[in-house]
């Protein structure tokens, strides 16, 4: 089973964390499962960017992204060029290092 290195971060996971991910299942999946609660507003239905993260590692043995994803990542908080909603972005068989970034936009939360 490939492995998900999270990389430290301030709420999700101060001491980063190391999981084991079924191929096939998302990122999201796997890191909840794992007790690493992500926000994840829209239940995971690629209607918002509240699991955005950046993949350090592994980013071409992901699925290919559509083109709802691709717009919606957008409107993210600190897109960088290896971004994916983690909802959408699908473990294949190779490891992967994911860094959740420090903010997200919930406009739900935010009262928007």
């Amino acid at each position: 089973m490939p492995v998900i290195k999270i990389l430290p971060h301030h709420e999700y996971c101060p001491e980063g964390a190391t999981i084991q991910a079924a191929p096939g299942s998302s990122i999201c999946e796997a890191l909840l499962e794992h007790g690493i609660a992500i926000e994840h507003a829209c239940d995971m239905s690629c209607a918002c960017t509240t699991c955005h993260v950046i993949v350090r590692e592994g980013f071409t043995s992901l699925n290919e992204m559509e083109e709802t994803e691709e717009d919606l990542l957008d409107r993210a908080w600190g897109l960088e060029p290896n971004s994916r909603l983690s909802c959408q972005a699908i473990v294949a068989r190779q490891d992967l290092v994911v860094e959740i970034p420090r903010y997200s936009i919930n406009h739900a939360r935010e009262n928007h």
